[in-house]
């Protein structure tokens, strides 16, 4: 059944969201569909403050899908920086080479078509159907889940993994809109914004500010008692794993202006002290660059590098030719 307040609901978090959203160049009434894109692959998993500088460079430098995808896919990967999960710049060239082959450049405004996209999923075909297309369409990230999981369903965090259950509850919770009511149709995209920001901002999954919340009266997980979280989270390790080992090669391929030697990139640095042979040039030049050094402090075993390694190549984060390993071309 739907909450039995929820035109309050929608009018309380709408306004709230009004007069306290973050000032994000992607909102900006100026931003095209693509820098909205560009916004939503870079914020999987990752923060605002981390995407942001990001963002700006990568917009300045491709404007338009057409542009990035007229430069080879290593640039992409090479601008993506220290974002992490760097397969997402893969998938972002993929898609911008689609977008600029099969529909003139523009990105497409319709779900269905943004789901064809290389490394657009259901959430983002809805985002930026909703937020750059004004499509009225459910949108659910963990932020939304967490609000939802509290307001209405009383519990301190939404289920480990996203169900069947909340999207159908995300779908009640929706403002009803139709294509001849614009001003419902602008409530219902609205509520999807200012759900996301409530969460980013004040609904936190670790101590949220409650008493900053526009709905804290409302609120199921307030009335029960505010109850522990009926899972402890598990977080994503980085130190030790094999994603800080591939993080470190990926730095090294960045800042290198020529094809790294395997060896090197393996972490092998007595190996010319070994051989008498002479380091690789790419090597020399940035032997003072931390990069380099970060990778050979890694306390990894010789199998966990090789191993990293060899995920980079399957990915195609990396490239093996005659003259050393470098960036995809």
């Amino acid at each position: 059944m739907p909450h039995p307040e929820l035109p309050l609901l929608h009018r309380e978090i709408t306004a709230w969201y009004a007069s306290n959203a973050r000032q994000l160049p992607w909102r900006e009434e100026s931003a095209t569909p693509w820098a909205l894109m560009v916004s939503e692959f870079m914020l999987q998993q990752t923060p605002v403050v981390r995407v942001l500088p990001v963002w700006e460079a990568w917009m300045k430098r491709w404007p338009t899908p057409a542009a990035l995808a007229a430069d080879p896919v290593g640039e992409a990967v090479k601008a993506w920086g220290r974002l992490g999960y760097p397969r997402r710049a893969l998938r972002l060239h993929a898609a911008a080479l689609v977008i600029t082959t099969e529909h003139g450049g523009k990105v497409p405004g319709s779900e269905d078509r943004l789901l064809a996209l290389p490394g657009v999923g259901t959430y983002t075909a809805a985002a930026i159907a909703c937020f750059a297309f004004g499509i009225p369409t459910v949108v659910v990230d963990t932020n939304i889940r967490r609000v939802h999981a509290r307001l209405v369903g009383g519990k301190a965090l939404p289920e480990p993994n996203q169900n069947a259950a909340e999207l159908a509850l995300a779908q009640r919770l929706l403002p009803e809109s139709s294509p001849a009511d614009a001003t419902a149709t602008k409530l219902a995209n609205a509520w999807n914004i200012a759900v996301m920001e409530l969460g980013a901002l004040v609904c936190t999954a670790r101590a949220p500010r409650c008493h900053g919340c526009p709905v804290m009266q409302q609120c199921a997980w307030i009335a029960v008692g505010r109850p522990e979280p009926h899972y402890k989270p598990k977080g994503q390790p980085w130190h030790g794993t094999d994603r800080q080992v591939r993080g470190a090669m990926m730095a090294v391929l960045r800042h290198s202006e020529a094809p790294v030697d395997r060896a090197d990139l393996l972490g092998v640095p007595d190996l010319a002290v070994d051989t008498g042979r002479r380091l690789n040039p790419a090597r020399e030049a940035g032997e003072r660059h931390r990069a380099w050094t970060d990778l050979h402090a890694l306390p990894a075993a010789s199998e966990q590098r090789e191993r990293a390694f060899a995920s980079l190549l399957a990915d195609g984060l990396a490239k093996q030719g005659a003259d050393g390993v470098s960036l995809p071309r």
